[in-house]
């Protein structure tokens, strides 16, 4: 297990970087050394070619984050300038995980609200057992939220529910989450690390460049038509096409046995 700070850790098990919130006295709520060690995590699984995914969560039973650490508020984010402030360090966090190229997942039980429903929202992949709760307190703390924030809640959601959910500041089960396609998927409670290991493992048999490709060319399709990269996206095919790896792929698929993808 790697220590990225005292309340993150990440270690690598087999093709999966885990990453864990390990603040459960405080329901895994996000202090800004947090926000460090989380972007440490990510850029040393982004770099690491044996690692084909990243799976996130929280430590204990009743948190995957219960949002930003409000202790620190009152030093930290007690006007503008020093919410700012706050936001540069937590954002620095934020780019390395929307800058990941690899698959990423948010296993999620418990509280998910606020910050840390912004965190899950991250990921590429949402599950949650039955027992998780979601909601954005932050019209009851007098807070709003940039564009990045709120940019894959409206993309989810639909601004009409999105509005909802950050103006009544009501909490949401996993089902209703799952009904409002805010999470992928909702499981029972024992039945949660076996579905997250069912991921994990088809996405180790499957070529990355082909799955970075199919990320990242979703991510651009989300902007508007001014912003689009066409450019990207046709390297991405063609990397996929000039690939050892599609070569694999048709002679395995031939000889009827399992490819193997290195990612090259």
């Amino acid at each position: 297990m790697k220590i990225c700070s005292d309340k993150i850790l990440a270690e690598n098990d087999g093709s999966v970087g885990r990453i864990i919130l390990n603040n459960p006295e405080r329901r895994n709520a996000i202090s800004l050394d947090m926000w460090q060690g989380i972007a440490e995590a990510f850029q040393e699984f982004s770099g690491n070619p044996k690692i084909r995914c990243i799976v996130m969560s929280g430590a204990g039973d009743k948190a995957f984050a219960s949002g930003a650490d409000i202790s620190q508020f009152k030093e930290r984010r007690s006007d503008a300038s020093a919410a700012a402030e706050y936001a540069k360090i937590s954002m620095a966090g934020r780019k390395k995980m929307l800058e990941c190229e690899k698959p990423f997942i948010a296993k999620i039980r418990g509280f998910c609200m606020g910050g840390g429903l912004g965190i899950a929202l991250s990921a590429d992949i949402r599950i949650a057992s039955e027992d998780s709760v979601f909601g954005v307190p932050a019209a009851r703390l007098s807070i709003a939220y940039d564009r990045l924030n709120l940019g894959n809640l409206v993309a989810l959601v639909g601004p009409s529910k999105a509005k909802e959910i950050l103006i009544t500041a009501k909490r949401y089960s996993a089902l209703d989450a799952e009904r409002m396609g805010l999470v992928n998927s909702c499981v029972p409670i024992d039945k949660l690390e076996a579905e997250v290991a069912d991921i994990t493992d088809r996405i180790s048999q499957n070529a990355p460049l082909s799955m970075k490709a199919s990320k990242l060319t979703i991510n651009e399709l989300m902007k508007d038509d001014s912003s689009f990269n066409e450019d990207l996206v046709d390297q991405l095919t063609r990397d996929c096409f000039n690939s050892r790896d599609y070569q694999e792929g048709q002679e395995a698929f031939m000889n009827k046995r399992q490819p193997i993808f290195y990612g090259k």
